[in-house]
């Protein structure tokens, strides 16, 4: 494995010397804006592993995405390389049909400690629940970002990642009551402790996310890539651009069906994703939304 690559595949033209918030910021964006948070695979007939050469090699060399499983992995590993100190954490995940969290922690992502200080890094929680830079890990505290406000709290060495989001714009009528539209201003994400984890604690997940029938990634295929002024997705046959216009107060969705044989064609121009083999899309109801 090689950071070159990696930072070339990421678009990173610069000095990496200090490893800086700075530093940190930009690494942070360019991958959220690079590489894209997808669960493909799953729908193509092959097996996601947490091998991190194999997943150097699918989402470097062969300008893949994936998922948090593959993402933050990765990104946790580029910034060792570069000289952070870093921490694998583990969270259960808000599931909005429940009203409450995942049972198991499913969601992977890195804290990093630069001066004493320590800062929350995801690259691949995707859609609009995106952050584009690191939070700082304080409780109480909002955190503006385009995507939207993020505030972690904390309670009694608990913590609850949310976001405040804008009011949604659909100017198709046709796509205004889909479920995946959220409409809760109010959105938790995910809840965790500081208990360290290692990549051998989510093998059972990763298993259990791609043959659960129940779980939201068996139950949708999906590909979302962030973009300057919001993000782009498909999940299974609806393709949407969304703009992001906190001066208007809202998120603009425009939205609109792809037929099966313009697929792989959106997937290339849209998100320079090239399978090997077939996709099968999927959208069956899920409590994933955009």
């Amino acid at each position: 494995m090689n950071l070159d690559e990696y930072f070339e595949r990421i678009g990173f033209h610069g000095s990496y010397d200090a490893p800086d918030l700075a530093t940190l910021k930009r690494i942070h964006k360019r991958h959220v804006m690079s590489i894209p948070f997808e669960n493909l695979d799953m729908h193509c007939g092959e097996t996601l592993t947490m091998d991190l050469q194999v997943i150097f090699d699918k989402l470097v060399r062969s300008r893949r995405g994936g998922w948090c499983l593959e993402n933050n992995l990765l990104f946790g590993w580029a910034l060792r390389e570069m000289g952070y100190t870093t921490t694998t954490l583990g969270s259960r995940v808000f599931l909005n049909p429940l009203k409450g969290y995942s049972d198991a922690e499913e969601h992977l992502f890195n804290t990093v400690d630069i001066d004493g200080v320590a800062h929350l890094t995801d690259v691949s929680y995707g859609l609009s629940l995106q952050i584009w830079e690191p939070l700082e890990l304080v409780s109480g505290k909002d955190q503006v970002q385009l995507p939207g406000t993020f505030r972690l709290e904390e309670q009694s060495g608990v913590w609850t990642l949310g976001k405040i989001a804008r009011k949604p714009k659909i100017p198709n009528p046709q796509f205004a009551n889909m479920s995946l539209i959220n409409k809760t201003e109010t959105q938790p994400l995910y809840r965790f402790t500081m208990d360290p984890r290692t990549a051998e604690d989510f093998l059972e997940t990763n298993h259990q996310l791609q043959t659960d029938p129940s779980s939201m990634f068996n139950r949708k295929s999906l590909c979302s890539l962030q973009t300057a002024t919001g993000f782009k997705a498909l999940i299974g046959w609806t393709y949407s651009e969304v703009t992001y216009k906190p001066e208007e107060g809202v998120d603009v969705f425009h939205m609109r069906k792809v037929p099966d044989d313009e697929i792989e064609q959106v997937l290339r121009d849209e998100f320079q994703v090239t399978l090997q083999n077939k996709l099968q899309p999927v959208s069956r109801k899920s409590c994933l939304t955009l």
